[in-house]
């Protein structure tokens, strides 16, 4: 088959082609949002390249969760431009954007009890009537086991505690294979393995070549496991680049209002984030 026709053999769908690392895999340019009366983003400026992993990080309401999802496109701008794969990111039709970006939002609810294997086969959705359809079984079995959820795959999803739903829902986005991975929380109902499980699977995708946008609480998982970390203060990014170099005392405590210490772990040189309590 010619390559061209092929890449638009699925009922149209045009199919994502590898972009190589260190190429944009999303921009954001003069990004604004308003919720209501609120400026929640104001003028954002970021680039998420492919084989890395970028943690937004901020005090509550500082604008990471809306930041996000305006990388996944489910949110509308008021200003500016997202784009994803070198096109506006409202250019997609819904199919060829599932194609490109999987996303985990905060919380995961299913109306019906489903099997937990049957909702991580969900993420195979977009891939139907493509070439990589073949490819189902192996990437909803690899999702699963990286995920640590396979001993419970017969499972009603229902039946699960917080952190086993979250790992689900998790194993269904990896099971999609979309080359920009956006993930909200992922580890915030999860234990002290599995938040370090998470990470190293952040980590193993952008190995592989994906671009990974994460959303996290806790400044050691950011500063451990990402390459870049945006410190999101007011709707605007305060500062960006490798943690080691951004997370300083005078920056995080000017942001969360809270006096902190940053100083290099004596083995590994990662920076631990220490509140001053006695200030």
């Amino acid at each position: 088959m010619n390559p061209f026709k092929a890449l638009l053999s699925a009922r149209g769908r045009e199919l994502p082609a590898p972009v190589p690392a260190g190429s944009p895999a999303a921009e954001v340019t003069g990004v604004g949002v308003r919720l209501g009366r609120r400026q929640v983003l104001d003028s954002v400026e970021l680039t998420i390249r492919a084989g890395e992993v970028l943690a937004l990080v901020g005090p509550n309401g500082a604008g990471k969760s809306t930041l996000l999802a305006a990388l996944a496109a489910d949110l509308p701008v008021d200003s500016g431009e997202v784009r994803i794969d070198g096109r506006p990111a409202d250019a997609w039709s819904a199919p060829e954007l599932a194609l490109r970006r999987a996303v985990l939002p905060q919380s995961a609810a299913l109306a019906f009890p489903f099997p937990v294997e049957d909702v991580v086969r969900m993420g195979r959705a977009p891939w139907a009537g493509t070439a990589r359809e073949d490819d189902d079984e192996t990437a909803v079995a690899d999702a699963m086991a990286a995920t640590e959820v396979t001993e419970f795959a017969a499972r009603p999803f229902s039946a699960l505690s917080g952190g086993e739903r979250a790992r689900v829902a998790l194993a269904r986005v990896l099971a999609q294979r979309a080359p920009l991975l956006l993930l909200d929380e992922p580890t915030a109902a999860l234990d002290l393995r599995h938040q370090e499980l998470v990470l190293r699977i952040c980590r193993a995708r952008a190995a592989a070549g994906d671009a990974v946008v994460v959303v996290l609480h806790d400044l050691g998982l950011a500063a451990a496991y990402a390459d870049r970390a945006v410190v999101l203060h007011g709707g605007r990014i305060a500062v960006a680049g490798p943690p080691a170099d951004v997370f300083t005392d005078t920056l995080l405590g000017e942001v969360y209002r809270q006096p902190v210490e940053v100083f290099p772990h004596p083995r590994t040189g990662v920076p631990l984030v220490v509140p001053n309590r006695a200030s």
